[in-house]
């Protein structure tokens, strides 16, 4: 399975998932070999897990896509149906911070460096890998846009450098002279580890009290593409900006705008308003 995963190029840590997933599935059931496994079991163990190690949604759509890439490409089994294993769509709307939090959270930031990785996540709707992975040379600041090399599905993209932030991020760069990656981590040649950065980002949406709602690093993602529709983007260009393979998936942010819906007058407020 690994093998097949690199030959097709997946991510390294998609690899990595994958495998990690089947080797539990397997280790749950040592006493069958991999053609025994029926789609009954498959269904049998995701209940277990649910269950006993009370797993969410994530977390049982990784084993659905692990079993479905391994009885599709690895070993093919005609009476197995993949599309069985995956948990029903959630339609639960992201949160989004408003653009007064967005002023709150950057202003209780003191490290410059930290600073600069908010500001970015917000400035340009980076993923937290794309932003991890964030080379010098990915920097254009002539055209103020930055380039995602190999982001989600392997895909190259462009999105744009708020011109607010070319001078801070000359300053970082002459304080902490970054060598390869804009972020590094312990090890020089290294970028900074997804961990410490979710950590530092929650300390601070705890400071200005969101510690205990559910908001993340991916959060300013979200309030990224929410903002731009607010002020007049149309969602294609959003689409591309993000890195969407479908338009569905950027669709969500439709019912995250602001503007739109504050403009619009309830037929009741309509009908006592005329009765003044």
């Amino acid at each position: 399975m690994h093998n097949t995963l690199l030959a097709k190029q997946y991510a390294h840590r998609t690899i990595r998932n994958y495998t990690q997933e089947m080797r539990f599935l397997f280790s749950h059931y040592y006493d069958l070999l991999p053609s025994a496994i029926s789609q009954q079991d498959i269904t049998n163990y995701i209940c277990f897990i649910i269950k006993e190690h009370g797993v969410g949604r994530e977390k049982c759509h990784q084993v659905a896509q692990s079993c479905s890439f391994y009885f599709k490409h690895v070993y093919p089994s005609p009476f197995i149906i993949p599309a069985a294993f995956y948990p029903r769509k959630n339609h639960k709307l992201p949160q989004v911070f408003s653009v007064a939090q967005i002023q709150q959270l950057l202003a209780v930031i003191t490290n410059q460096k930290h600073l600069m990785m908010v500001s970015l996540f917000y400035g340009t709707g980076l993923r937290m890998n794309e932003l991890r992975n964030l080379k010098l040379a990915d920097i254009d600041s002539k055209s103020y846009q930055v380039k995602v090399v190999a982001g989600k599905g392997g895909k190259d993209r462009f999105t744009i450098l708020p011109k607010h932030l070319l001078e801070p991020l000359r300053n970082y760069y002459k304080n902490c002279r970054p060598g390869v990656y804009l972020f590094e981590g312990q090890r020089k040649d290294l970028p900074m580890h997804e961990r410490s950065i979710q950590h530092f980002v929650q300390t601070y949406i705890g400071k200005i009290g969101l510690g205990d709602k559910d908001y993340s690093a991916h959060t300013l993602r979200h309030s990224f593409a929410t903002h731009l529709l607010d002020n007049g983007t149309d969602i294609h260009t959003i689409k591309e900006l993000l890195g969407h393979s479908n338009l569905a998936t950027t669709m969500i942010y439709l019912h995250l705008q602001q503007t739109k819906r504050q403009a619009i007058v309830s037929p009741f407020d309509a009908v006592m308003q005329a009765a003044l």
